[in-house]
């Protein structure tokens, strides 16, 4: 497949195209965990200029907002703050590295055997069902338990918010179809406007030009041992995307940087993004896209996307502004959002024909799934395994334990 060829201003302006593609994703995670959004800007420009260097900038993916970690990031910080929480992740990030390793000795199929779609397919199915309820309470207007919008107006919103990122996902043309987030956002902060929900006061207090609030790390061992089995589910959709970008550009990024280099680098972001302060970067679907659509193939495009999402994270009263977004917009995209989280586990377990006939199967995935949308809890003296770490160590130790059906 030829590369065509761009002038550098053609360049810096696809860089640019590629963060607006990333950014509605990039910013929804820290407004809906309580992270500072200037600081999840800067671990993503930072964390994709690491994974460049890392991959010798053969490989044109940007980084950013890791969805699977919303709930446990949320958690976390209710449990025992942003340091702690931070410290987690870091350790998160040791996990894609410690996975690099096996990639590097044997390849995608090591990986693969430990973790196998029947594993890794009902962990991402809780991922989004698990978060179900928030979304459906803050479409309602609540903030937590307090209802900050009455309910009929915050449908009113919500629901035009939820049809426009349908829409925009189903009809929408060229770079359009990329954008359903953004799209959503901006139907939903108009109608915010006209209700009278936005409160424009955070924005005069700020700063033009100022740091992100950035927060170093602390490390309790109850949030490392917390964090560290969520960062499985994603770890192995790294291999997912990999491939995918591999098809659309029609090199072979799995051989070439290899698997284990892609791995380390996605890693090292995301350890290097707890290092801010910021939440877990991964690889993002719609920047494939928006490769694929443009045809501009040139991982430099992803630094120049990069440099602008660090330059963007200084603006202070920027990162103010997308503060104002009201809870009821949030609501409405997050119902679509988390709904397509389950159905990419759903699609999982599909895509690789996991029988679920085979009682050995359908006890993992079953139990699985009920240990994470049930709510079940470990006590373990004064730690809690629970949510989406328990439901990866639940369906690893069911996957090595039972034994494998004759047929």
């Amino acid at each position: 497949m030829q590369t065509q060829q761009f002038t550098p201003a053609q360049q810096i302006l696809a860089g640019g195209q590629m963060l607006f593609v990333a950014f509605g994703a990039l910013v929804l995670v820290p407004m809906l965990t309580g992270l500072d959004i200037r600081v999840a800007l800067f671990t993503a420009g930072i964390g994709t200029l690491i994974f460049q260097l890392v991959t010798k900038r053969q490989v044109p993916v940007f980084l950013a907002s890791s969805f699977a970690f919303i709930a446990p990031i949320s958690a976390g910080v209710a449990q025992w703050g942003i340091a702690d929480t931070m410290g987690g992740l870091f350790a998160a990030g040791l996990v894609y590295m410690v996975l690099s390793q096996v990639a590097r000795v044997g390849g995608a199929q090591a990986i693969n055997r430990y973790l196998p779609a029947v594993v890794v397919g009902p962990v991402i199915m809780v991922i989004g069902l698990s978060l179900a309820p928030v979304a459906v309470k803050m479409a309602l207007g609540f903030a937590g338990d307090t209802q900050v919008v009455p309910t009929a107006t915050a449908l009113m919103v919500a629901l035009p918010t939820l049809i426009t990122a349908l829409l925009v996902s189903i009809l929408g043309k060229g770079l359009l179809r990329l954008l359903p987030i953004l799209c959503a956002i901006v139907v939903g902060y108009s109608l915010s406007l006209a209700f009278g929900l936005v409160d424009f006061s955070p924005v005069a207090a700020a700063a033009w030009f100022s740091l992100p609030s950035f927060v170093a790390p602390t490390f309790n061992w109850q949030a490392v041992l917390f964090m560290l089995p969520v960062a499985i589910a994603p770890a192995v959709e790294h291999i997912g995307d990999m491939v995918a970008i591999s098809n659309v550009t029609g090199k072979n990024y799995v051989e070439k940087p290899g698997l284990h280099r892609t791995l380390l680098g996605d890693g090292l972001a995301t350890s290097t993004a707890a290092l801010f302060g910021g939440p877990p970067n991964t690889t993002y679907s719609e920047v494939t896209g928006a490769v694929m659509l443009t045809k501009n193939y040139d991982p430099k495009i992803m630094t120049y996307g990069a440099i602008f999402a660090v330059a963007l994270a200084m603006v202070g009263k920027f990162g103010a502004l997308l503060m104002t977004v009201p809870v009821v917009v949030m609501g409405g995209i997050m119902i679509l959002l988390f709904g397509s989280i389950a159905a990419v586990g759903m699609n999982t377990l599909i895509k690789h024909q996991v029988d679920l006939t085979d009682a050995r199967n359908l006890v993992i995935v079953a139990v699985t799934l009920v240990f994470g949308i049930g709510g079940m809890v470990f006590p373990l003296g004064n730690f809690q395994l629970q949510g989406i770490a328990l439901c990866a160590v639940t369906a690893i130790v069911l996957n090595l334990v039972l034994p494998r059906t004759r047929h």
